[in-house]
């Protein structure tokens, strides 16, 4: 298995950083001192209302958001830690469109920097369709810290493969 499948795209040197991290037992120590408490929003009703200020804040003029919820079906084993959907309906003689974005429950007891980056990153869809450089460069100007914070969340990502979950955001 690999230990570091999160970070294939990383260069060897950062792979070597974190290995020495995991060997030394220091990558929980790591994310705990960083990222010392979860967020609060818990509820499918908290992350509509959380998700909808980005947005309103950020990117006004995309379409309105339908629906926003923690969806236990989503898994990293999916390659997934969100999901956006873009929903057309003809109704009558018009075209109604749905905005709808998933989180994976996983996220309920995260810190909020890590359900940020996944909310952020799902916003960016709205905007821009692809991963290119126009959607990062939203991604981070919705959350300045969004690559470092990407990065982390998958060293909690290969925390959780190699060891479970970390108890204290439990």
């Amino acid at each position: 298995m690999n230990r570091l499948k999160y970070l294939n795209n990383y260069p060897n040197s950062i792979k070597e950083d974190v290995l020495r991290l995991i060997n030394k037992d220091g990558l929980k120590k790591y994310l705990l001192s960083k990222y010392p408490n979860a967020h609060n929003i818990t509820s499918d009703k908290a992350l509509f209302h959380y998700t909808t200020n980005i947005k309103n804040s950020f990117i006004k003029k995309s379409p309105p958001l339908t629906k926003t919820i923690y969806d236990g079906k989503i898994n990293i084993i999916h390659n997934a830690l969100g999901t956006h959907h873009f929903i057309s309906r003809v109704q009558g003689s018009k075209l109604k469109a749905k905005n709808e974005i998933r989180v994976a429950s996983m996220f309920k007891k995260v810190p909020k920097e890590f359900l940020e980056m996944i909310v952020v990153h799902e916003l960016a869809h709205f905007k821009e369709k692809e991963h290119n450089k126009a959607f990062y460069k939203l991604c981070q100007y919705m959350q300045p810290s969004y690559h470092q914070v990407e990065f982390d969340l998958r060293l909690y990502l290969t925390f959780i493969d190699m060891e479970g979950k970390i108890e204290r955001w439990d």
